[in-house]
């Protein structure tokens, strides 16, 4: 299975992006490399907005999946919000050309000069999600002279049926208020100089394929809408969090018009202003990671592909048990062979795909495909290993929007004391 704007040569049967052959990128620039396409980040975010456009919501994409500074001035240029989860993620947005306006801040744990680096830049607002944030930013402003745009982050308490480590909407995660204490902290935020309450948030977990947890989660928020409409604390926008998921593995996704008009019948009549946060459903699609096998290993049990990307550079295999397809760039005939994908760092969670039937010749490259988020962001040094480049394809063109790491970049921060 490929991904949007990934084929094969009719002529050579070697993988293209767009219009670039994945090998000429290997040589080119070396492995392994993050390779994006800008047409598919594009046309994934068109889709939001295309789908959506009678709610005419503020689409904030979530910096978290993928920040590095091309992708975002990219997203930018087309209009997009940005979700972020520290000062840093600010600090990237604003340095890729991005609308502190449109900035919508979350995380459970921000620090007090965080906030106050959000206050100077005037961002759109801040997603509290404890009691004692609440007071933190309350303080903050008032010490600024400013009033703080707030929502709270309210936990639903609906199953979205994901992965554990990215189920964010159940009471025993670690984020948002509970439902139960939503209103009397809007009512405490309301009587505070330096909030001003502005709307409601929930945002229930990563990579949800089915429409019914969206739903359940909205008629939650909405009967709190009215509760608070009805104690005359009226909000301004809802925040409806993240986006569909998206197909690493033949997954069944309910269609984005369809998501969309189930959302518009939802919120008809209440007159809000729509926020949603996606992340993984713009860039995730739209990247891969290239690596080169190094050799091939054959074993009792097990044969072994050793390439040359390992778990520092796409951890989401070992920290989350994912599957990432995997294509030869170069399609080789003749009998498969079952193949574990795995890197050189010194650990047995090290690998990037298991049992995959490959024909395969040590030295060929492979794309490790739906890289695109969750890749470079949460990559490492693990092993004292350099952090991949970055190569932005448009049409016949690839450049380079991230250099390869060197040795010198990784100590250049450290001191000796002996």
């Amino acid at each position: 299975m490929l991904t949007p704007h990934l084929h094969r040569s009719a002529a050579t049967s070697e993988l293209l992006y767009e219009n670039v052959a994945l090998t000429d990128i290997a040589r080119q620039f070396g492995t392994p490399t993050y390779v994006y396409s800008r047409a598919a980040i594009v046309d994934n975010f068109r889709a939001y907005k295309t789908a959506f456009a009678k709610s005419k919501p503020l689409i904030c994409y979530a910096v978290k999946a993928n920040s590095t500074l091309s992708v975002l001035a990219l997203l930018a240029a087309e209009g997009a919000g940005f979700d972020i989860v520290s000062g840093g993620e600010l600090q990237r947005v604003i340095a890729a050309g991005g609308d502190a306006s449109k900035v919508i801040f979350s995380g459970v744990a921000k620090k007090s000069d965080e906030i106050a680096l959000a206050l100077s830049h005037n961002i759109h607002c801040f997603n509290v999600e404890s009691e004692a944030e609440l007071h933190r930013v309350n303080e903050i402003a008032i010490a600024h002279g400013k009033r703080a745009r707030i929502t709270f982050r309210i936990n639903p308490d609906v199953d979205a049926k994901t992965h554990p480590y990215i189920s964010t909407g159940l009471k025993s995660n670690k984020f948002g208020v509970a439902h139960l204490d939503a209103v009397r902290l809007y009512t405490l935020a309301a009587s505070m100089k330096g909030v001003e309450v502005h709307g409601i948030e929930c945002h229930i977990g990563s990579q949800i394929t089915k429409l019914s947890p969206y739903v359940d989660a909205l008629k939650r928020l909405l009967s709190l809408v009215d509760d608070l409409a009805a104690r005359r604390i009226h909000l301004h926008h809802l925040d409806i969090g993240g986006g569909r998921g998206i197909n690493y593995q033949n997954e069944s996704l309910v269609s984005m018009n369809e998501f969309a008009d189930a959302v518009a019948a939802e919120i008809a009549g209440h007159h809000l202003d729509l926020l949603l946060e996606p992340g993984r459903s713009i860039v995730g699609d739209a990247g891969l990671l290239l690596t080169r096998i190094e050799y091939l290993k054959p074993g009792e049990t097990r044969n072994f592909a050793l390439v040359d990307a390992a778990m520092n550079d796409l951890i989401r295999p070992t920290l989350y048990d994912a599957y990432h397809a995997v294509a030869p760039v170069l399609q080789r005939e003749g009998a498969a062979t079952t193949y574990d994908i795995v890197g050189p760092v010194c650990e047995s969670g090290d690998w990037l795909a298991k049992e995959r039937a490959l024909v395969l010749e040590q030295g060929d490259l492979l794309a490790i495909l739906c890289a695109g988020a969750y890749g470079m962001t949460m990559a490492s040094n693990y092993n004292t290993r350099t952090r991949p480049c970055e190569v932005m394809v448009d049409g016949v063109d690839a450049h380079l929007i991230r250099e390869r790491e060197r040795f010198e970049d990784l100590i250049a921060h450290e001191r000796i004391v002996v």
